[in-house]
């Protein structure tokens, strides 16, 4: 089993009563949800909620006793379908995701949850990642927390708030009978704090007392006439219900002077930053203490509009800091204002950015602008603002920018998936280009440079769906890729059963590593290792003959680019009906150095004989043409000039982050580039053998090295 062990997080979720916990803000939630007396949790990894995921699979020993029971889930509907624990039943639970994709994935399941509603508390922690890092489509959970009417929590990013809001957030569920959704952005995840923790909780009623005592309430069941009567439900009895315990508990916060012209009203995930911001413009302290009142509203939705309304009155303008696109909330905001006849102005977009991350520098720009319109007195004693991009603006950086090309996001050295790809580009050349439909994973990394493979991406296990519309005759196939996370989280059914049902002709290429690589290197279904807590080593070849595919082709090492090739070749020539599935299966790199180093320093140190293998280009050899680059794109793969006058371009070379995985001499033996390549082992712990086969090596090639430097032609 390669997954990492988390047991050091682990030993932070048994702090007791009055101990402090310090860490990341992920990990303060995880210790959060067992202080609040959670019965179960549940989820789907991926950025930047992976480490609650993670950590709780490895702290079995703490949850058995607490009676907690967790599960990794098979996607984010199976997650989200696990919460009908706390419709009947009030047995509190939890599930968590990477948002806005996951929640997408999981609507069918919260639409009925949140119809019908809840009687525990139902928690969703959904890892916003939002920005220009982010690796999905920019979209926001609070048109999702509105379109359901599910309420939604953004806390300000640190620590005691964080864990207050899972607490409260059980709570507010309860108080409503409505699921929250508690929202918490990759710095929120990230942060690192602390806070005075609590006992955990053992669940207040069990899952074995609601399995030994079953209850059945049919106006919790979305079935008509009840589902009927849901919407009037959540506005007349849940909404106000929610609105109360807002008030009363006093979620959202306010900053900063009683009285002043202008006002700021923020979402509370956007406190750090809308902090720094003001401590630029010398309206601020590192203490959090403010010139400018700030109303935080660490709960977005519902809005508590008694709280906005006494924020904003007296107030010539506040400016609404809401990051994302539609601003729903400044819409609300003006809503209430207006119909208070409460005449404060309101700025938000236009003084900031309609979309994109708001970070410090971006806030500078529209608090600046903002107070110049409306109160520019504040600004009279701000120091000279810093440049926001100073490295940027170094001629030293600005040199090496010059003469250093830039290198796209790519394969980790030594990975399986990248021979597939080369492969792909050596069918390519015989055959011409084909239709690649792509889907979420590591593989997607071939639609960048050396590759530029791929045309679409429609979600995870969704690739070969994506190229249904092109099961059309033709004289070329489609092809279309999937990984093996995404095979099983969606792909199993949706891609390749809907391509046998309905004998789509198209290639499905299965990339098989073993693991979620994309997500942290989890185990699933088909992995090879054991692990004692699920079952794995389910054949991707056996799922997909099962649902009636015929052509199925497996290879087992992918680094055999001649076979990839060969393979790809017969799929999108072969006469026989229905879809050709290619299942290409090698161990990720990453998790395979993961699990392979420890064990191989291990052996060094005790002494015994042990072969590290690398791989290296013969300089000499090489014409510099970079085929094998451009055919490879390894990270180990680089370039190094010679002092060979017959040779203007530099030749080709491996640097030490080599993992001798062979790659790149298959590329260059499949594509009959050059010979070039070599491979050298290394012995550690030699034995006495090895030294005299070395010196002996040493002397005959020292012999024939200056023989050849005899003969060689020497220019003045």
């Amino acid at each position: 089993m390669a997954e990492r062990s988390f047991a050091r997080e682990v030993e932070d979720l048994k702090l007791g009563e009055g101990e402090v916990f310090h860490g990341e803000g992920i990990l303060a939630i995880t210790k959060a949800l067992l202080q609040s007396g959670v019965s179960y949790v549940g989820g789907y990894q991926g950025s930047p909620i992976s480490h609650l995921m993670d950590v709780l699979a490895d702290a079995k020993d703490v949850l058995d006793d607490l009676g907690v029971h967790f599960e990794s889930s098979a996607s984010e509907a199976a997650a989200a379908a696990m919460l009908s624990a706390s419709v009947m039943y009030p047995v509190r639970g939890a599930v968590t995701w990477k948002s806005t994709a996951g929640t997408n994935v999981a609507s069918d399941a919260l639409s009925n949850l949140s119809s019908g509603g809840v009687t525990g508390g139902a928690l969703i922690v959904i890892g916003e990642d939002y920005g220009e890092g982010s690796s999905i489509m920019q979209e926001r959970s609070h048109a999702f927390a509105m379109k359901s009417q599910m309420w939604l929590m953004d806390p300000r990013p640190n620590l005691p708030t964080i864990v207050e809001a899972v607490e409260h957030g059980f709570a507010l569920s309860e108080a409503s009978n409505t699921p929250v959704m508690l929202q918490v952005r990759i710095r929120t995840c990230h942060v690192h704090g602390q806070f005075v923790a609590k006992a955990n909780r053992r669940p207040d009623y069990t899952l074995r007392e609601a399995l030994e005592s079953p209850k059945r309430d049919t106006g919790r069941i979305v079935l008509p006439p009840a589902s009927l009567l849901h919407e009037k439900e959540k506005i007349e009895k849940r909404w106000p219900a929610a609105v109360d315990y807002i008030r009363a508990n006093r979620l959202n916060e306010t900053f900063g002077p009683e009285g002043g012209k202008v006002g700021l009203i923020l979402q509370g995930g956007m406190y750090n930053n809308v902090l720094r911001a003001l401590q630029l413009l010398g309206l601020a302290d590192v203490y959090g203490d403010t010139a400018i009142p700030l109303h935080v509203l660490n709960v977005t939705y519902p809005l508590v509009d008694d709280e906005l309304a006494a924020f904003c009155a007296g107030k010539d303008a506040v400016l609404m800091i809401e990051e994302g696109q539609p601003e729903f909330i400044e819409q609300a905001l003006n809503t209430v204002l207006r119909r208070r006849d409460i005449q404060t102005r309101v700025a938000g977009k236009g003084m900031l950015p309609l979309g994109g991350e708001y970070t410090a520098p971006v806030l500078v720009a529209g608090i600046k602008a903002f107070l110049e319109t409306h109160d520019k007195a504040l600004l009279g004693n701000g120091p000279p603002l810093p440049d926001p991009a100073p490295v940027l603006q170094n001629a030293k950086v600005k040199a090496l920018a010059e003469v250093v090309p830039q290198r796209p996001a790519g394969f980790c050295t030594g990975c399986p998936e990248r021979p597939i790809f080369a492969a792909m580009k050596l069918v390519e050349k015989e055959l011409g280009p084909h239709h690649v439909a792509a889907d979420i994973g590591c593989h997607l990394f071939s639609i960048l440079p050396p590759f530029n493979i791929g045309a679409t991406t429609m979600g995870y296990g969704l690739g070969p769906a994506s190229a249904s519309a092109f099961n059309v005759p033709a004289a070329k196939r489609s092809i279309s890729v999937m990984g093996d996370g995404g095979f099983w989280h969606n792909g199993l059914a949706t891609s390749v059963g809907n391509a046998v049902f309905n004998k789509q002709d198209g290639v499905i290429l299965i990339v098989d590593n073993f693991y979620s690589a994309a997500t942290g290197g989890q185990d699933i279904l088909s992995s090879r290792a054991d692990n004692p807590r699920r079952a794995t080593k389910n054949s991707i070849v056996d799922a997909v003959k099962g649902i009636g595919a015929t052509w199925v082709r497996q290879i087992d090492r992918t680094y055999n680019v001649a076979r990839m090739r060969d393979t790809l070749r017969e799929a999108l020539t072969t006469k026989e009906p229905g879809p050709k599935i290619i299942v290409a299966s090698s161990e990720c790199m990453l998790n395979k150095q993961r699990r392979v180093k420890p064990l191989f320093q291990q052996a060094v140190k005790a002494g015994k004989r042990m072969v590290r293998e690398r791989f290296g280009v013969d300089e000499d050899v090489c014409t510099g043409d970079h085929a094998c680059i451009r055919l490879s794109g390894c990270p180990s793969l680089s370039v190094k000039h010679t002092d060979d006058p017959l040779k203007d371009d530099p030749v080709a070379a491996i640097d030490n982050s080599c993992v001798a995985c062979g790659n790149c001499g298959e590329v260059a033996e499949a594509a009959v580039l050059c010979p070039s390549f070599y491979r050298a082992d290394v012995v550690l712990n030699p034995t006495r053998t090895d030294r005299v086969l070395a010196r002996v090596r040493a002397a005959v090639i020292g012999f024939l090295q200056r023989r050849r430097e005899a003969r060689r032609v020497v220019f003045g």
